[in-house]
Formats: C-alpha cells, structure tokens, sequence
C-alpha cells in the first residue's frame, strides 16, 4: 500500500507540474494562447522493463502518456529512431519466422504513437522485414532524407493501409486546437545519419535535406520542429543553421541529454525507455511568444503500468521466456553487479577492446574443460548497444548475445593467427573487429598473447564463437584454412555448447569471488 500510494502522489506532482496553465480568455472565446504536450522517447529496443523489472518498459510510458493527455487532449508522442532492432525478442522465431520488430510494432499501436523516424538500425532486418512493420504500424512515419532503392529507382518508402499505398512523407503537419478555438499548425521534419548502408537504402545529406524540409514546412505552419536520428555534432550544426526550430527531438546516443542552442534545444531520452522528455509548450498566436518547458521524467518500477499495453507486453514476454528457459534455468535471476557499466555499445565493441569483451572471451576461454591460450569474437556478435549497468541478469546477457552459437577450440598456425589479428584490426569500425582474451597489442605494433610475442611457426588453441569460424566476417577464416590443424565442437553437457550460457556461468562465477 505504501508503494502504491508513493507511486499515486509521485504522479500527481508530475501531472501537476506538466499541467497546462489556463487561457486568461472566457470560456467559448479564443484568447490566442495554446498549450500542447510532445512525449519523447528514442532508441528504445525492450517492450518489457530491464534489469528485474527495475527500469523503462513501455506499459509504464503509456501509463504517463494517458495520464498527462487526461489533463491536455493535446498530448502527442513521438519516437526518435531506432526501435526495430536489436532486441533478443527479434531474433526469435515465432510462427515460422524471425519476429524482427513485430512486437514493437503491435506496443506501439497499442500506445497510440503519433508520429516516428527512421533510427538506423530500422534497416537490421532487410527489405522484406521492415516493408512488413511498415504496413503493419497504425503511426506515420517521416524522413527527409531516406529513400527506398527498389527496381533500380530511388523512391519514398511507402506502407499499405486498407488497400492504399501511403508513402513516407518528407514532413508532417499537425493540426492543434484547444478548447476555447485556438488554432496552430504545427510542422515536423526529420532526417537520420547514414551509418547504416544497405543496397536497398538511399541516405540524403542530413544538412541540405533537413533545410529543404524546413523551407517547405515554413511558409505553411505557425512553428516547426525536428524530430532527428544523427549524432549530436550533426544535431548542433542542424540548430546553428536553422535557428528558428526552437525544439530538437533526437536520438541516437543512449544517454539522457539537454543541449541548448541559440535559440532553441537539443533533447535526447535514455535508451529503452529508462526515461521520457515530457515537453510542455505553450504558444501565443497574437504576440507570437514561444514557451517550452521539458522535463526528463524516469520510467521506473514506481511508475504504473497501462493494463491493455501490459498485456501485449506480457503476451510478447511469454513467448521470450519460452525460448530462454530451453537454454537457461532461471532467466530473471541476477548474476552479476556491473560496476562500472560493461560497455556494449556498437561503437564501442566494433572499435576498442571494451570491458564487456573482455568478459565474453574470458568467459568462451574458461568455457572448456582444458585450458585454451587465447579467445576471439566478432565485435558484430555483440547486439545490445548499450551499457550494462548494476544488477545483470541472465536475460541481459541473452541481449548482449541474442543469436547464441557454440564456443569452439581451434587449433591453429600462428601465421594464420597474426593474420586474423591484423584483418580484425583494420576492420574497425564493422562487425569483424575482434574483442580478444590475453591477446593484446604491443607499443611497437606487433601482437602478444599472453604477454609474449606469437610465433607464426607456433601452434595456439584459440576459442573462437561459431560464428567467427564460419567466414562470415573474416572470409579467409574457416575450417578448410590450411593453417586451422584441429577443430573442437564442445560436448552437449559443456558450457560452451551456448556461448551464452558460458559467460552466464562465468559471471556468476565471479559474483561469488570474495
């Protein structure tokens, strides 16, 4: 009960704080002043809350869209990009195929969401996944500068409703009005960074087309506003060279962040949902005066649930629990504390050697009943792209590794091992740069396992993900290598045969190290 009424009086002090203020004019006589209410959020992968239930979940978010648009009809919430993948739930197969963003799209029906962009890892699940989300979503969607490369021709992106072809317009327009008759048009354009190529994807200049977006929306709205999926640098030129757009709504980095500008701001929520900018505008049509109030409101386990949302959520967690418990026990139980966060982030696993690597590979090498020299992974096995912090679950490390895969022992030639170091090496930045086990860089260049120079005339015993060894990344990189001598499949019972039961068993492990 105490809970219960902390949570009830946590959410009046916040509905009363994004309360509206009322119009000076009488009831029934447009006074000229207007307020609505923009909901954001971006980078959201988990329907469900994370880490035991503790943070985000979007059942919660729509409680809090509900809850404010009872006290302004004119509420609206918007997505920044990225919610089609990564998720482990996507990569599940469910009714025959991968599920790939579906139960994201159903949520956010469900939620009501008004209007979305393009992040760039909506383009993860290819052609024919994203036309299916498409045509599926009940929201619009808008991009300036994303086109579709289909039959040698570069077009919209367009998503079938009840027989019609819509496509994806370059800007959207609101219309808002209030009680009293006040009347705004409200204008959004949004443009996404091309870091993502795919032969079936064209990417714009984020700068020209984000301009030509505004000057078509200028003439014909009352204010305009960017709902952005590129980096901050990107956001911050997009505000110096378009000072009238008073408000940006981005996403891309993972991190809760309010940047103001000449004129205007720069917003970005935490991923998945750990919070939500809730901002609050009031604008004077007559004396064309702009207020916009934002707020981060955290999304927590204080926070109530929507129950129709919570029970597409559960329906979609049934399912991953499902398939979790085929290979782990207990999914929801914590296994480790991350202090300091383990670092899973794209850029970070497919550029330096990071702490969660780190982990990963000494857990692959501690995976096998005799000891191996050394242990890589494809930094592109590594989903999460994000950080990992406090308590870790066995269900985060399905996120970290959401495609599983065996551990193998490879006995191989140094030769070849130096090779694939310097290819995984020259690879950064894509999914083949290798997080490694004691192999480290020299100062002078060259590479050292174990502290000493390798030996291109020796043989090491690597632990390699299945993958890797497959010549997916590193093509040069298979069993038929005639510097691979030997290839070691673990036994059913080992914990390499699921390279994330291993770094389950190797975190809990050192949970309970003194």
């Amino acid at each position: 009960m105490k809970l219960l009424y902390y949570s009830s009086m946590l959410f009046l002090l916040v509905l009363l704080a994004c309360k509206p203020q009322q119009s000076p004019g009488s009831a029934g006589t447009d006074d000229g002043v207007i307020t609505f209410t923009f909901i954001q959020l971006n980078d959201v992968y988990e329907i469900a809350p994370l880490s035991g239930g503790k943070y985000g979940g979007l059942a919660r978010v729509a409680y809090v869209r509900d809850s404010i648009a009872s006290l302004n009809p004119n509420t609206f919430l918007f997505m920044a990009g990225d919610f089609l993948n990564p998720s482990l739930l996507g990569t599940i197969k469910y009714e025959g195929e991968r599920i790939q963003g579906k139960q994201m799209i159903e949520v956010m029906n469900a939620m009501e969401f008004d209007l979305v962009t393009f992040g760039n890892h909506e383009f993860d699940i290819g052609e024919a996944g994203l036309q299916k989300r498409l045509n599926e979503s009940r929201f619009s969607w808008t991009t300036a500068n994303v086109r579709h490369v289909a039959g040698g021709d570069t077009i919209p992106f367009v998503y079938e409703r009840e027989n019609n072809t819509i496509p994806v317009n370059d800007t959207h327009h609101l219309n808002v009005t209030d009680s009293d008759g006040t009347m705004v048009t409200l204008g959004f354009f949004s443009v996404t960074l091309d870091s993502n190529p795919q032969d079936f994807v064209f990417y714009g200049d984020v700068l020209s087309e984000a301009k030509r977006a505004y000057q078509d929306l200028e003439p014909t709205t009352d204010l305009v506003f960017g709902l952005t999926h590129v980096t901050l640098e990107q956001d911050t030129e997009l505000a110096r060279q378009l000072p009238k757009v008073p408000l940006f709504m981005g996403g891309h980095e993972h991190n809760s962040m309010r940047i103001p500008t000449a004129n205007g701001t720069i917003v970005k929520a935490d991923a998945n949902a750990k919070t939500v900018y809730v901002h609050t505008i009031m604008y004077n049509t007559q004396t064309k005066v702009l207020e916009i109030d934002s707020k981060l409101l955290p999304i927590d386990e204080r926070t109530p649930s929507n129950p129709k949302v919570a029970a597409i959520v559960e329906k979609w967690d049934e399912i991953l629990q499902r398939s979790v418990s085929e290979v782990i026990d207990n999914p929801n139980e914590v296994i480790y504390v991350a202090d300091p966060p383990l670092d899973g982030t794209d850029s970070a696993s497919r550029g330096i050697q990071t702490n969660l690597g780190a982990i990963i590979t000494h857990a692959m090498a501690r995976s096998f009943t005799h000891d191996v020299d050394g242990a890589l992974v494809n930094g592109g096995s590594i989903r999460l792209d994000d950080m990992l912090a406090g308590d870790v679950t066995s269900l985060d490390i399905f996120r970290v590794l959401p495609f599983g895969g065996n551990v193998v022992k490879v006995d191989m030639e140094g030769a070849l091992l130096l090779e694939v170091l310097d290819y995984g090496k020259a690879s950064g930045g894509t999914g083949a740069y290798l997080q490694r086990y004691n192999i480290s860089e020299s100062t002078s260049g060259g590479w050292l396992l174990g502290g000493e120079a390798i030996d291109e005339d020796k043989t090491y015993t690597i632990a390699f993900s299945d993958f890797l060894l497959k010549g997916y990344d590193i093509p040069f990189l298979t069993p038929k290598h005639p510097g691979v001598l030997e290839v070691y499949e673990p036994m059913e019972n080992e914990a390499a045969s699921d390279i994330r039961k291993a770094v389950i068993l190797y975190l809990k492990s050192k949970k309970q190290e003194p």
